[in-house]
């Protein structure tokens, strides 16, 4: 059960780094939730009226888990290919 856990997180941060808008914004809230500042970018986000519910509830759910977002930097991190 818990590698099957692994793998669906694997695969998220996988499809992250795949999609370079999604990438982009992870770092951000990554280093803006590092440096405390994340608070300001998620109301703004939840009074964006170009976004549907569905995602802003979703970005607001990321953004509480900073452990999640410091993976998702390590994940980058460490997987970044220059070619």
């Amino acid at each position: 059960m818990v590698d099957l856990l692994w793998r669906a997180d694997l695969e998220s941060l996988e499809a992250i780094s795949q999609d370079s808008p999604t990438r982009r914004l992870f770092l951000r809230m990554a280093l803006l939730s590092e440096a405390g500042r994340l608070a300001p970018m998620i109301e703004d986000l939840r009074q964006d009226e170009d976004l549907d519910e569905q995602t802003r509830s979703a970005v607001a759910e990321i953004a509480d888990d900073p452990a999640f977002l410091f993976a998702v930097k390590d994940y980058l991190r460490r997987t970044h290919v220059v070619h």
